[in-house]
């Protein structure tokens, strides 16, 4: 596609105002002009639904709860959850830019809450935020910003390349029911989210999760995706996309009703009252055990010893609220609890004994589970009344996977080349996670690889 007249002249355009698009455009303005596209009425995407937890690692917040985290320890933990398959490239750009990103977002008013540990992490680092609050914080900060053009209801139909191999000049895009192009002089930058609301891409890519249920932006149709992809650029993860463990029936499309009792002591056990994985595992595994039984759902039981583990306002640790949401089925014996779920009685105080016992040897024998999340924390005995159970789905929060980028965020094509002046940031480049996902690294890579998208871009591209 030729372009014979721009609507629009700037320097770099970002497609996507969610965590990663912002992050991008407020990099990308400290020394170039920025259009920021997002497609829908108003700016967020998934990042404004998502749960606020950032995985950093050295802050003066985990410094204050005598909390020991170092770069290394982050990158030997995601490359682990990752199985090795996460390109180390990637996961050595995250941990060397996240403290500062850390600090970046504090100076942007964002306020962070007490580390909790979570899953994939061997000590306390999801670092808790308001999402939306966030988000509204980046808003403000990018409006005060003279060289930030911000288009809403603005779809995003094709990216603009010089002839069939030159560099990336712009894109077309949907405005007003009219064809709408804008010349990037220096770079464009794909922050549009994942595919979860793609059928045809999931049918394609991850058909285990067609008929999971979505929860997240409502632009998460992989149009980003797909545009880079016409390009000739490569795909990385695209075999390991996961739904997410934790989700209660009820959820529905607009929000997610995520619990981790797993993380604080609890077991998972299916319609028949057994266990059936190690609970310590990232919840993207757990996801993938969940689907494997029976009706693809699962309880998670705990005690009042896990209870008073409870973590007011962060959002998947926070059981009390849960209970008193009515979203916990609370009994005071075992066998009382097991009726109330549906589950035979001697089935269920059966796999809780069997757990017990293998707590008081430290192992467990069934599914070699060690801690609570990972390696952090010692296991606790399900004996104290009262008893509680989560009924738990998956959900399918994010793709995570997509195009593939290097280190500087260029994305690469098939042939392992840049291609020039395109770039990409967020949920749609893959390469980062691997075979799982460790709390807080979705939002974290998001705000991280913006900021250095962002700043690459502005330099003028390859």
């Amino acid at each position: 596609m030729s372009i014979e007249r721009w609507d629009v002249e700037t320097d770099v355009v970002v497609i996507g105002a969610g965590l990663a698009g912002y992050c991008a455009a407020l990099e990308a303005a400290a020394k170039a002009d920025v259009v920021l596209i997002e497609k829908l009425p108003e700016a967020g995407g998934t990042s404004a639904m998502s749960g606020g937890l950032f995985a950093f690692a050295g802050t003066d917040l985990q410094r204050s709860r005598g909390i020991e985290d170092t770069e290394e320890r982050l990158f030997d933990d995601l490359r682990r959850v990752g199985a090795y398959r996460n390109e180390e490239q990637l996961v050595r750009a995250y941990v060397e830019h996240q403290l500062n990103t850390y600090h970046w977002l504090r100076r942007q008013g964002v306020v962070f809450g007490h580390p909790e540990a979570s899953s994939g992490q061997s000590v306390p680092r999801s670092h808790p935020t308001k999402s939306r609050v966030m988000i509204d914080c980046l808003v403000r900060a990018a409006g005060a910003s003279p060289r930030i053009r911000l288009m809403t209801a603005t779809p995003v139909r094709r990216l603009i390349r010089d002839g069939t191999s030159g560099p990336v000049e712009g894109i077309v895009a949907q405005r007003d029911g009219k064809p709408f192009a804008v010349r990037a002089r220096c770079g464009v930058i794909v922050a549009s989210g994942g595919f979860s609301r793609n059928g045809k891409l999931l049918e394609t890519f991850a058909p285990m999760q067609v008929g999971v249920n979505a929860v997240c932006g409502k632009g998460c149709t992989g149009d980003g995706l797909l545009m880079a992809w016409r390009l000739g650029a490569d795909l990385r993860d695209m075999a390991y996309v996961k739904s997410t463990f934790g989700n209660h029936p009820d959820s529905g499309s607009e929000r997610h009703l995520l619990l981790f009792p797993v993380y604080r002591g609890a077991i998972a056990v299916n319609k028949k009252g057994r266990r059936f994985v190690n609970e310590s595992l990232s919840y993207k595994l757990l996801g993938d055990a969940c689907l494997l039984q029976p009706d693809a759902m699962a309880y998670q039981v705990f005690d009042r010893t896990v209870m008073e583990k409870t973590a007011p306002g962060v959002l998947t640790f926070d059981f009390r609220e849960a209970l008193e949401a009515g979203l916990l089925i609370e009994a005071q014996s075992v066998e009382r609890l097991a009726e109330k779920t549906g589950i035979d009685p001697p089935a269920l105080a059966a796999t809780i004994a069997r757990y017990n016992r293998c707590v008081d040897r430290g192992l467990d024998d069934e599914f070699g589970r060690r801690a609570l999340s990972n390696e952090f924390g010692s296991l606790v005995k399900i004996e104290t009344p009262p008893f509680y159970a989560y009924p738990s789905v998956n959900v399918l929060l994010g793709t995570y996977a997509g195009v593939a980028v290097n280190r500087e965020m260029q994305v690469i094509d098939v042939f392992d080349e840049p291609i020039a002046r395109l770039y990409a940031a967020g949920e749609v480049h893959g390469g980062f996670h691997g075979a799982a996902y460790m709390t807080g690294s979705g939002l974290g890579k998001a705000a991280i690889f913006g900021r250095i998208a962002g700043r690459n871009a502005a330099r003028g591209g390859a």
